[in-house]
């Protein structure tokens, strides 16, 4: 592939003179973007280049990175071309971010330039590209330690954004269920109307799991639809993401319903293997993702399954489950607050260019 080189000089607020070199962002083999500080400082926090197969899987339409004195500084990906519209806004996103404390303005300012000249109109950050991947920075930490997907930064990093103008733009909570088998009498209701109607809970099969994660994709892609900043990968992209938990999920933990044959909502959790790094049991599940058809006579099917998944955990002989980065809005929360405690806060973070 060629590659086409610029080279931009800037002044930073520290009157530090920055060189861009520019490559192109689909060479497998190289960074796609450089950025030179040429002058002395600390080390804050060790920055590491991303993984190049990230690079070929997340598809940026940009990579950056921050060098000082050679020495990696700072990070981070744009997406612009196949972002959604917000507001009639033309979004870019922010992710794969990653840089030393006092380079972050540098980096920020840059990110945000870049952007506006894509003719964006609002950043959003950090996104991953799109909402299936990793985005959100917490911004209340609590004391429950990091589990399984969840973000992993310093503290001070949502700080660098809202020092550059960013403000939040939508906030989430995950929550701990200490009581696998409790029964709330709204699912003892909704079991039985549902059943009736014809609508059927079932595992994941072992002999069929990628046939299985095509009826989920089928679902998530209408439940999903109008979720915040939502845009929808192809269905080869979401069978990507999913594949390497095919040996790492107990199928009793990813459950499908389905009516008449017709797949109509599902719930995906999976055991937080963290707790093993830290000399725990596994005795915990993350679910992941909860979604079911937007139509009436499916209404309170969300309760079911979870409810369903957090049984079968049970008799898995787990003992919690986290509802795991839910959007904060008030049907949620409920559904959440009826079986669990909020243990961490998140947010999403916008910036009008």
């Amino acid at each position: 592939m060629t590659t086409t080189t610029q080279v931009i000089a800037e002044t930073a607020r520290t009157s530090v003179e920055t060189r861009f070199e520019l490559v192109n962002p689909r060479n497998r083999l190289a960074p796609a973007f450089k950025v030179e500080l040429q002058a002395p400082g600390s080390m804050a926090r060790a920055t590491r280049p991303i993984d190049p197969s990230t690079l070929r899987q997340h598809k940026p339409d940009a990579h950056w990175e921050l060098f000082r004195n050679n020495r990696l500084v700072g990070r981070y990906s744009l997406w612009w071309r196949r972002t959604p519209v917000f507001r009639a806004h033309h979004v870019g996103f922010i992710g794969h971010y990653a840089v030393d404390d006092d380079t972050s303005d540098v980096l920020l300012r840059h990110a945000c330039g870049q952007l506006a000249k894509r003719g964006c109109t609002l950043a959003v950050g950090p996104i991953d590209g799109n909402t299936w991947r990793t985005y959100r920075f917490i911004t209340d930490f609590g004391k429950h330690p990091r589990f399984l997907l969840e973000p992993d930064h310093p503290p001070q990093w949502p700080a660098h954004f809202t020092r550059e103008g960013f403000e939040p733009c939508a906030h989430y909570f995950s929550a701990l269920c200490g009581e696998l088998t409790c029964e709330d009498p709204r699912v003892m209701k909704i079991v039985p109307r549902l059943t009736a109607a014809g609508v059927r809970v079932r595992p994941i099969l072992a002999d069929a799991f990628e046939a299985d994660l095509r009826r989920i994709f089928a679902v998530a892609r209408v439940a999903f639809c109008d979720n915040l900043l939502y845009s929808e990968p192809s269905e080869e992209e979401f069978l990507e993401e999913c594949r390497p938990f095919a040996s790492r999920v107990p199928h009793d933990l990813v459950l499908l319903a389905e009516h008449a044959g017709r797949p109509v909502g599902f719930v995906f959790a999976l055991p937080d293997l963290l707790q093993s790094r830290r000399g725990e049991p596994i005795d915990t599940i993350v679910v992941k993702t909860l979604a079911a058809l937007p139509e009436r006579r499916l209404a309170g099917l969300g309760q079911w399954l979870l409810a369903e998944v957090q049984h079968r955990a049970h008799d898995l002989g787990f003992r919690q489950a986290i509802h795991a980065m839910v959007r904060d809005a008030g049907h949620l929360r409920r559904i959440s607050g009826r079986m669990a405690e909020p243990i961490r806060k998140y947010t999403l973070f916008a910036k009008v260019l």
